[in-house]
């Protein structure tokens, strides 16, 4: 886990030390090694204050900042035969040896005709950059669980992990870079290549006995994927469906589970978070706060995340708590269960389209929320738990895990137009694991409401006679003045 940065300079010249500077924006996201590299030289370093790099010159170049989570994660970039390769994020199920070094193998001979098939053939959140000697290759994973921004300007193309690192190069128009993409960036500028990417499979026709069993046994392999390199982990926890199926299958996988709630004191949910980890028979680690300290945690916040959304800043802020709980307990990986609502029809609007479009138009809005979880969720949360050298792991997100819940009939996750809990297979599955039905059943409360944040935030804006939206708008003025929204 941590940081990777690319440059190219359209003119030919260094590009070196704009991977320093972009590097030296996203320490944050990691700060166990910094490496620097062009096609063929590296450069190492145990803090970014002793990164060296002169006498080495290239048009081309890469970076990487580690955060180093289990011990198989080393140093990069590394280098090959004839190309230089950062990899940062993970796969799954995981190799023997580290990430990078696995990939490097698979690419030896021919890492142009070789990169599309590392996103075709392998399952996992992350981004890789392979640089030769005029372009660079840059890939994404088929979701974007990993997140990855580009853009340029007159003199430079740049690729990285957060925006902020673009932003200091005085680039202005960033975007996500497309997940399951390949692109080609020379001084000519970027070519996109789609390779892999989140399709609606055919609809099969399906019982619900047979169709919970399948998923109950596709999202174990999915959470022992997840869980084989770690002894101990945290789960977000809510009480709810999606977090207590989660955390119920690492249980069965022998991992030491900690349970992680936050939210503002006195919220009514608190009393069913610790019933609920009473049932599941796991410690539960409840950290309680108050409008203060969402006031004063939402600038870092803002600054994390790197837009001025009130409903993502929301969710967020219970996010950033839990993933710092869950570092202070220890633990450098946790578990969530992003992907539930989109793939199962959790969301309350789903039923307005089902009145007003009918059972198509639901399925297609549930293939096109999965489809942009990238922009509107994934980025957003990896960049907040970054922040607590915490590495996100979403078991939901599985390939095949999406490719058989994408397939399934809407009958079996919403009965009708009218269905107050929706998410109907998972709830099986749930009850098939012994999950008991105070939790499996629990309507879907959305973590902006359930914690208190939403309401925190809504009454500081008013203190200050402004909307939440015009409020969230000014703090982010606040810590970011001279980018535009």
């Amino acid at each position: 886990m941590g940081a990777m940065v690319v440059a190219v300079d359209r003119k030919g010249e260094n590009a070196v030390l704009k991977v320093v500077s972009m590097l030296k924006e996203l320490t944050h996201r990691g700060a166990d090694a910094h490496g620097v590299a062009t096609p063929n030289s590296v450069r190492m370093a145990r803090s970014i204050e002793e990164l060296s790099v002169g006498g080495i010159n290239s048009s081309v170049a890469l970076g990487h900042n580690l955060s180093q989570v289990v011990l198989r994660d080393r140093p990069q970039p590394v280098l090959s035969d004839d190309f230089a390769l950062v990899f940062e994020g993970r796969m799954f199920p995981s190799p023997n040896v580290s990430e990078v070094d696995y990939v490097v193998e698979r690419l030896r001979g021919d890492p142009h005709k070789k990169a599309g098939g590392i996103i075709e053939e392998l399952d996992g959140s992350y981004a890789f950059a392979i640089a030769q000697a005029k372009h660079v290759i840059v890939g994404r994973d088929s979701l974007g669980a990993s997140p990855l921004y580009y853009g340029a300007n007159r003199t430079t193309l740049a690729v990285t992990s957060e925006q902020k690192a673009l932003w200091a190069l005085g680039i202005k128009n960033v975007k996500s870079f497309p997940p399951g993409n390949l692109a080609v960036i020379s001084a000519q500028g970027f070519a996109f290549y789609p390779i892999k990417t989140v399709v609606q499979p055919p609809i099969r026709s399906m019982e619900m006995k047979t169709a919970a069993k399948h998923l109950q046994e596709l999202l174990l392999e999915s959470v022992r994927e997840r869980v084989s390199d770690v002894e101990e982990l945290a789960v977000a926890f809510s009480g709810g469906l999606d977090s207590a199926v989660i955390a119920t299958l690492a249980k069965t996988c022998g991992i030491d589970v900690h349970l992680v709630s936050v939210g503002l004191k006195d919220q009514p949910e608190i009393r069913h978070v610790k019933a609920a980890a009473e049932a599941l028979k796991l410690p539960l680690q409840l950290q309680t706060y108050t409008i203060g300290n969402v006031e004063h945690v939402l600038a870092k916040v803002l600054w994390l995340i790197e837009e001025p959304d009130p409903l993502k800043v929301s969710i967020a802020i219970p996010l950033y708590w839990a993933a710092e709980v869950a570092s202070k307990l220890g633990c450098r990986v946790l578990l969530a269960g992003q992907g539930g609502d989109e793939l199962f029809g959790g969301y309350q609007r789903y039923l307005k389209v089902y009145t007003q479009s009918g059972a198509r138009a639901v399925l297609e809005a549930m293939h096109h929320d999965i489809f942009l979880s990238y922009e509107t969720n994934l980025q957003r949360d990896n960049q907040t738990c970054s922040f607590h050298r915490m590495e996100l792991r979403l078991p939901f997100l599985d390939r095949e895990v999406v490719r058989f819940s994408l397939s399934l009939p809407l009958r079996l996750k919403i009965e009708s137009a009218e269905d107050r809990l929706r998410k109907r297979v998972l709830r099986r599955a749930a009850t098939d694991l012994d999950i008991p039905l105070f939790i499996s059943n629990k309507p879907k409360r959305a973590i902006q409401y359930a914690t208190g944040v939403d309401k925190a935030l809504r009454r500081l804006a008013k203190g200050e006679g402004l909307s939440l939206p015009d409020y969230v708008k000014k703090v982010f003025r606040e810590v970011y003045p001279t980018v535009r929204e």
